[in-house]
């Protein structure tokens, strides 16, 4: 039995990288020896094991062959005559398929090294296109590299264009493609991971809505980037101010509805955009994303105009959106919407200034707002509806003081 480090592992020290996880392959190993050492067997599909104290997974050597379609249509073969190159072989990128042995030897029989000192993204052999989940994966290494000046090899992305074209990433569940999603838009350069998939057509399988949607006209007044230049602009500036997921998701997904939305949406009533949201939602559900996600995202293809014009719209219109965003009761969530307007009002000179006030006036909007006693009506007499009525209609006259303000 001989046990090799693997994978992100050995790639992220020789980089220079923090290493978060540590995966090992075991050679010439059976599951009833690992058992019988003490390790957990957690893999149904194929033998991988936790090591009884330092929880780190154990995988045995084995090889793959494509019987069905997806990401999941392989047979596997564990037995101890695999050997470490053929496992190596069936792994996705070369820089992911280099080994330390227990003497700190590297072993790279398929020049690894080299694509890591020329920062090159490049599969390991034909066999990366049987698994349609690669199309991800690299685009997801691309955002974590990025910032290393990695590329993708020109072979590669050919390959990447293809498995588009092939129906396999239909094959994909949802719930997997999202955690691609969560873990590229988490890296250092989350504007690269979906500017990938844009450009190897993974987009349009995906999320066809936003690549439909891509080079349309970004319904911001005065503005004339596109709404895919504006989104991985935005990305890239949520990146640099360590924004949550949640921010980065709502980011991607700002555009979508835009071209529901009125031209001039600050003179608009916030019930016009009831509907707005729907494919968000379709979205959302589809890929199986956590409740915050989906909400955020869903308010920001809704409100995010509205947010950013804020301080030109009516007082009974910014009113409104506190009470759609449930600013009152979740003032944090509310402020995550800001973060998604300040990360798409960067990226253009003109609009940041006017952009930064409205928010700056929402801000200051929803704290004196929140400052109204809802027991000072109370004693005068008033019940059930009136109190809510009255509520709203001193929200507004606070709003209409606040807003003289802003435009003196």
């Amino acid at each position: 039995m001989q046990i090799y480090k693997v994978g992100g592992a050995v790639r992220d020290e020789l980089l220079g990288l923090k290493v978060v996880e540590i995966d090992w392959v075991v050679v010439g190993a059976t599951p009833k020896q690992m058992l019988e050492l003490g390790y957990q067997q957690v893999g149904k599909n194929f033998p991988v094991f936790l090591h009884p104290e330092t929880k780190e997974e154990y995988a045995l050597a084995r090889t793959e062959k494509k019987i069905a379609s997806g990401h999941t249509g392989f047979s596997i073969d564990a037995n101890p005559n695999v050997t470490l190159e053929e496992d190596l072989s069936r792994r996705d990128l070369t820089i992911n398929a280099i080994a330390r042995d227990a003497g700190g030897r590297l072993i790279d029989p398929y020049g690894g090294i080299d694509d890591l000192n020329q920062g090159l993204l490049k599969h390991v052999s034909h066999a990366f296109v049987e698994d349609p989940l690669r199309v991800l994966r690299v685009a997801r290494f691309h955002a974590k590299l990025h910032h290393l000046n990695f590329t993708i090899a020109d072979e590669t992305f050919e390959i990447m264009k293809a498995i588009s074209g092939s129906g396999e990433l239909e094959t994909l569940p949802g719930e997997r493609i999202w955690r691609e999603f969560e873990k590229g838009l988490k890296e250092q350069s989350p504007h690269k991971f979906i500017e990938t998939l844009y450009r190897c057509n993974a987009l349009e399988v995906l999320i066809p809505s936003l690549d439909r949607r891509w080079h349309h006209a970004d319904n911001m007044r005065e503005v004339i980037e596109k709404i895919g230049e504006r989104t991985l602009a935005g990305l890239s500036y949520a990146a640099k101010t360590n924004a949550s997921g949640v921010v980065r998701w709502a980011i991607c997904c700002h555009g979508l509805a835009q071209d529901l939305q009125p031209k001039n949406i600050a003179s608009q009533k916030v019930h016009d955009a009831k509907n707005v949201g729907l494919e968000v939602e379709r979205i959302c559900k589809k890929m199986h994303t956590p409740n915050e996600h989906a909400r955020i995202a869903t308010l920001s293809a809704k409100y995010i105009m509205l947010i950013m014009q804020a301080k030109t719209a009516r007082p009974d219109a910014i009113v409104q959106l506190l009470d759609a965003c449930d600013a009152w009761r979740k003032p944090e969530q509310f402020g995550l919407l800001l973060q998604v307007a300040e990360s798409l009002l960067a990226t253009h000179s003109d609009q940041a200034k006017n952009g930064a006030a409205s928010i700056t006036f929402l801000r200051q909007s929803l704290s004196a707002c929140q400052k109204i006693n809802a027991r000072e009506f109370v004693n005068n007499g008033l019940q059930g509806e009136a109190v809510g009525a009255a509520i709203a209609n001193a929200r507004k006259i606070i709003v209409a003081d606040l807003k003289k303000q802003f435009n003196h």
